[in-house]
């Protein structure tokens, strides 16, 4: 089973087809160096290109082989298995108003799990700065406060939406989440979620795979100097349609005193001693 698109600058005719698509995201790949290339491994190789003046991340994945694939399971882990989650996860998130990236082209074919070939190619997102580095410094010199409640206001509305629609990010870090600081100044900012390739997409998100992206989201915020107002002002925009924060607490208690344990496990194995003062 073959799928495959292409965005209107790549929609050539030397482009049109998987096979084609592939022996030039394989040229592009090959001929990466090595500063550009962020991941090559695991039958996944991700990097930097530019095309016709225009920059582009590409991810190239040639099958994972079926070692790989009991290795994951072995660990409990779910195997990333191509490019498909990831296109449409994005797809998804984009449809529902969340920033995220665009999909430049798209190709998958194959129906083994171990050798599914896929690719998939997104804008770059340039000019953009990653919140682990934005707010690296936080801790020790506190940003403006609006600035900061509109940043908690958005990844609590990125975070809603997202699991809403049945889909977990599996590696939701602030590090994933890219800032355009030019919206500083506008009504609305731009904060671009990244890396779904390993998303996971149903009807509803289960209770375990939300407290494991809230939680990895909360322990990557840990050394940013929040307080616990910023930590309940996230839970009550997150839980926006409970009722206010009172009933959001009341009805989300256990899930969330689960998103503290594991996050404040998380530190600990991290960084040997324990976070701060805890919310709950």
């Amino acid at each position: 089973m073959a799928e495959c698109y292409l965005r209107e600058e790549l929609a050539t005719e030397a482009l049109a087809d998987p096979g084609k698509l592939f022996s030039w995201a394989q040229r592009i790949a090959d001929k990466a160096l090595p500063e550009d290339v962020y991941r090559n491994k695991e039958g996944r190789k991700t990097l930097k290109f530019e095309y016709e003046g225009r920059p582009y991340f590409l991810k190239l994945h040639l099958g994972i082989g079926w070692r790989e694939i009991f290795k994951n399971l072995f660990k409990l882990r779910l195997p990333v298995l191509g490019a498909a989650n990831e296109y449409r996860a994005v797809n998804e998130l984009r449809r529902l108003g969340v920033d995220t990236m665009a999909v430049a082209a798209y190709s998958s074919e194959g129906v083994n799990p171990a050798a599914i070939k896929s690719l998939i190619i997104t804008d770059e997102l340039v000019g953009t700065v990653s919140l682990e580095d934005y707010c690296a410094n936080w801790k020790q010199t506190p940003p403006d406060p609006i600035t900061k409640m509109r940043l908690i206001l958005k990844l609590a509305d990125s975070a809603r939406l997202m699991h809403e629609a049945g889909i977990n990010h599996r590696d939701f870090y602030i590090c994933h989440f890219h800032l355009d600081e030019t919206s500083l100044e506008d009504p609305e900012l731009r904060c671009h979620l990244i890396d779904l390739h390993r998303a996971q997409m149903r009807e509803n998100v289960p209770r375990r795979w939300l407290v494991k992206d809230l939680a990895g989201l909360y322990f990557s915020a840990m050394d940013c100097g929040l307080t616990p107002r910023d930590l309940l002002r996230f839970i009550r925009r997150y839980n926006r349609n409970a009722g206010g924060l009172r009933a959001a607490l009341d009805s989300g208690e256990r899930q969330w005193r689960a998103v503290t344990k594991r996050a404040t496990g998380l530190y600990l194995r991290e960084n040997g001693v324990l976070p701060g003062r805890e919310p709950f």
